[in-house]
């Protein structure tokens, strides 16, 4: 038994469960990826690709960079499957577009390119953004460095975030 601020006597348990009940009120919370956003992302950006008849890889990953989904369409050359997942880990990474590190490097700032943990420099990583936080990214790679954008937007677009 406790004597609480109030002066009554209190078990630990009661204790406890009020101290969680007010625990929101401190503790911030984030929203992930789950498995059927994946899918409905996959979904989407392969619909779009298939529309523009337009061989690539789709790699989706969490906000940390890790890779949660690998598809290369029929077709997509097999450097692809190592570009894509490097564009989504960017973009996690860095919380935002791929394509802002290629502005800066092909700006002359091309010590950039000696960035630890950082391949996938060119534009085609997007990253997914839910209430202001970064939850994941979707990198393409296979055809111009914009269609991979145009790609992975539509499949972000899925969400209706």
């Amino acid at each position: 038994m406790f004597l609480s601020p109030d002066g009554t006597l209190r078990r630990p348990a009661v204790m406890l469960s009020g101290f969680r009940r007010n625990l929101s009120l401190f503790m911030k919370t984030k929203s992930f990826l789950e498995l059927a956003d994946v899918k409905a992302i996959a979904a989407a950006a392969e619909a779009e690709a298939l529309k523009n008849n337009w061989a690539v890889t789709i790699a989706i990953s969490d906000d940390a960079g890790n890779l949660l989904w690998l598809q290369r369409l029929d077709g997509a050359a097999a450097l692809s499957s190592h570009i894509a997942p490097a564009k989504a880990h960017t973009a996690a990474m860095g919380r935002r577009d791929s394509k802002v590190y290629e502005d800066i490097i092909n700006g002359g700032r091309t010590a950039f390119l000696t960035a630890p943990l950082v391949e996938g420099l060119l534009e085609g990583g997007v990253p997914i953004v839910k209430d202001g936080h970064v939850i994941g990214a979707v990198g393409v790679s296979g055809v111009k460095s914009n269609e991979d954008a145009q790609i992975a937007k539509a499949g972000i677009a899925a969400l209706g975030l």
